[in-house]
């Protein structure tokens, strides 16, 4: 199981990058892109939307399942990843290099109440998986 130690992590399983611009890149983590298999579509937030922490802003198909994509913090949508609409399989190959979208955090504090890698880990090995 790959868990970035640099990275922040939610327990809806989205991962959170801080860019040296403030901004952070948001993904999905490489347990999310297992339990769901072959990515088939991505639908990302529009540029210019506002979030709320938790708030579904972006869909994943696979050929399993879709399953929603949540806020890690509130902010601001700066940055969508079109790569992934013509290439999905990407979030499969690559889940940590293969961002979906950036936000601008209103409170870039609120990274602080995200989940570190071993937080991250436990609560994979509590949920089973």
């Amino acid at each position: 199981m790959n868990i970035p130690p640099d990275l922040r992590y939610t327990k809806t399983h989205e991962w959170v990058r801080l860019e040296t611009d403030g901004t952070v890149s948001v993904g999905i983590t490489d347990h999310a892109q297992d339990l769901l298999g072959d990515m088939v579509f991505v639908e990302n937030p529009t540029v210019g939307r506002q979030l709320r922490q938790n708030e579904e802003c972006a869909v994943v198909e696979s050929v399993k399942a879709a399953s929603d994509v949540y806020a890690p913090v509130a902010g601001e949508v700066v940055a969508v990843n079109d790569e992934l609409e013509s290439a999905p399989e990407r979030l499969n190959q690559d889940p940590y290099g293969s961002w979906m979208f950036r936000l601008r955090p209103d409170d870039p504090a609120a990274l602080d109440g995200l989940l570190d890698a071993a937080a991250y880990r436990a609560l994979i090995e509590a949920e089973g998986h």
